[in-house]
Parts: structure tokens; sequence; C-alpha cells
């Protein structure tokens, strides 16, 4: 697994106390179930090209704030966000919570655990 810098660790960690995570096997026991909610990409446009979660919108990190808005203008939504390990998706959380998104879950583990866990991933 790719070792992050220890500034950036210690801003995740901090936002993980703020956000609701969920793991990759709730995430998809959601999707078996029909009662998954709306699923962002917050990776960059790049990752999300090359394979990603089945019904998955994308909403890179770096516009994240910016579009969240007009993607999304019902804010309480329920929406899971993902990214690569679960470090950007947390901040990301934080971020639109902020910003008065009610019901936001962060998946822990990422995109990773997704594709380790062999579930289904999409290429656009």
């Amino acid at each position: 697994m790719k070792k992050h810098n220890p500034g950036f660790e210690q801003l995740c960690e901090a936002a993980r106390q703020n956000v609701h995570e969920v793991s990759v096997r709730q995430v998809k026991e959601m999707m078996d179930k029909g009662t998954i909610p709306l699923v962002l990409d917050v990776r960059e446009e790049s990752e999300f090209q090359k394979d990603h979660i089945p019904g998955a919108k994308h909403l890179g990190r770096g516009v994240l704030e910016r579009d969240i808005e007009t993607v999304v203008p019902d804010k309480a939504t329920p929406l899971v966000l993902y990214c690569g390990g679960g470090y950007r998706s947390a901040l990301a959380a934080e971020s639109i919570q902020k910003m008065g998104y009610t019901n936001v879950l962060s998946m822990d583990g990422g995109y990773r655990g997704w594709n380790e866990a062999n579930y289904p991933l999409v290429k656009e």
C-alpha cells in the first residue's frame, strides 16, 4: 500500500473523526439489496476512466466543492463517497458536510478494498 506523508495522514485521521464510514462489504450489501445511495467517485478523472464501481458518478476531489450543488442539489440525498483507499473520501465527506450535506458516508478501504474483494468494476 502506498505510504502517505505524515501531515496528510494526520489531516485525514482528523477528518475521519467527523464523518461516518462504511466498509466495502456494507456498500456491496447496499448494492445487492438495491438500497445503494448515490455513489460518488472522488478520484482523479484518469483513475475513474480506468475502472470504477458500477453506477458511480465521477466528481473529482479537485472540483467537488465547486460542483457538488449542481450534481446533487438536494443536500439530504444519501451519498457514499469513495477514493483509492479511503483518505480523500474522508476529506471530501467532511468538506461537503460543512456545506450542509446531511447524509454522507465515506467508504473505508476505497477502490483498492473493493478490487481486493473481487467485487465488480466497470470501464467507461
